[in-house]
Order: C-alpha cells, then sequence, then structure tokens
C-alpha cells in the first residue's frame, strides 16, 4: 500500500518537475543571445571624415573600433548623447550616431557635433 501511494505522489509531482525544467531551459535559451549582444557593438558612428585604414581608440573608458568611416563601440553607462559628444572630441563631427533603439535625434546630434569644437 506504500508503495502506490509514492507513486502517485509521483506521478502528481512529475507534471510540475517538468515543467520547472522547461522554464530554466527556455530562460537559458533566451538569455544568450542578450549576454552575446553584451559584449558586441551597441554604438554606431558614421564620421564625417573617414580614418586612414582600421583604428582603435578608447574614449573615457570606451573602446572604439574605427575602419574608414565607420566606427563601433560596446554599451557605455552614459546617455548615447554623451558618448558621442566624448567621441567627437577625439575624431571630428559625425554624420550618424546610432544604438540599437535607433538613431540620435537631429537636434541631439547637433549638439554631439559641438562639442567636436571644443
Amino acid at each position: 500500500m506504500m508503495m502506490s501511494h509514492r507513486s502517485g505522489a509521483m506521478r502528481q509531482l512529475l507534471p510540475a518537475i517538468l515543467a520547472l525544467v522547461g522554464t530554466t531551459a527556455s530562460f537559458a535559451i533566451t538569455a544568450a543571445p542578450a549576454r552575446a549582444a553584451a559584449n558586441g557593438p551597441f554604438y554606431a558612428a558614421t564620421l564625417t571624415r573617414p580614418m586612414d585604414g582600421a583604428q582603435k581608440l578608447i574614449q573615457k573608458g570606451v573602446l572604439w573600433k574605427c575602419e574608414g568611416a565607420q566606427c563601433s563601440a560596446p554599451r557605455d553607462t552614459s546617455r548615447p548623447a554623451i558618448v558621442c559628444a566624448r567621441l567627437v572630441q577625439k575624431v571630428g563631427p559625425v554624420a550618424r550616431f546610432a544604438t540599437p533603439q535607433g538613431d540620435l535625434a537631429a537636434e541631439d546630434l547637433a549638439r554631439c557635433n559641438e562639442a567636436a569644437a571644443n
């Protein structure tokens, strides 16, 4: 009698265990691309004056990789407009500055480029 009680309890627990395993697996699968994206480029900038060849530069702790007129860098803790202003201080004005959420608004891009003169 005791054996049938245990197997009945296991049959009741089995769906819950399977659901937990499935949920854990789905979180692991969906979190992997987010971690990969965090390590890859976040910012993208198009310079108005292309650089010669491929170059790397560090501006306020952010590693920028540039080739020709295209530059990219991983995410920083600052707002995109601030990161843009820091970049133009080093490389000059940019024609475009973007994050995965989209391009910097025209007025923010203009303010960003003002930092190139300073």
